[in-house]
């Protein structure tokens, strides 16, 4: 079995802490559910997973799809790298009246702690929203063929480090989060 490193779930865990504190700050319809816990993420993260594998293969149940689309919605699976994901959030966005944290790297980085941004640093957290920002463009390539290649490069060379105060409960030592 192939697995992923550490660093890539706990990124990914990263993402759907960033994609929550966004949807949050928007409200309304976009509000998410309650806040996972790096725990309870991984748990929901495994049960979607095996209802892949089981899809693949299969041995589903009919009732798999529905509940491998809840599981995907409530982890935000994908959220910043599916264009279709980026285009539907931000239409509901803008149906919601915008906000600035969708544009203006000042704006986003209010959703990072003071404790993140410490960490991070200004080039850090500089880096920080010009990734998130450049995946909210993966909306806009529909005239340009090479547009959403253009910003995968963009978003590749842009990939933050491990931040979240989450992944670093109670600031415990152990978890080495270097920028």
């Amino acid at each position: 079995m192939n697995r992923a490193p550490v660093s890539e779930m706990l990124l990914e865990y990263q993402h759907y802490l960033m994609a929550h504190r966004l949807r949050s700050l928007l409200g309304g319809r976009l509000t998410p559910q309650g806040l996972l816990t790096l725990p309870e993420y991984a748990s929901r993260r495994i049960q979607r997973q095996d209802l892949a594998r089981q899809m693949i293969t299969r041995a589903s149940p009919p009732e798999a799809m529905k509940s491998l689309d809840r599981l995907t919605d409530e982890l935000m699976f994908g959220f910043w790298l599916n264009p279709a994901e980026v285009t539907a959030f931000l239409r509901a966005a803008i149906r919601q009246g915008s906000h600035p944290a969708l544009g203006e790297p000042a704006a986003f980085a209010r959703l990072l702690s003071p404790t993140e941004q410490e960490r991070l640093g200004e080039s850090g957290t500089e880096r920080v929203c010009r990734y998130y920002l450049t995946c909210l463009h993966l909306a806009s390539p529909g005239a340009d063929p090479h547009a959403l290649d253009h910003i995968f490069q963009r978003i590749d060379a842009n990939v933050p480090p491990l931040f979240a105060d989450e992944l670093n409960p109670n600031g415990q030592p152990g978890l080495s989060l270097s920028v």
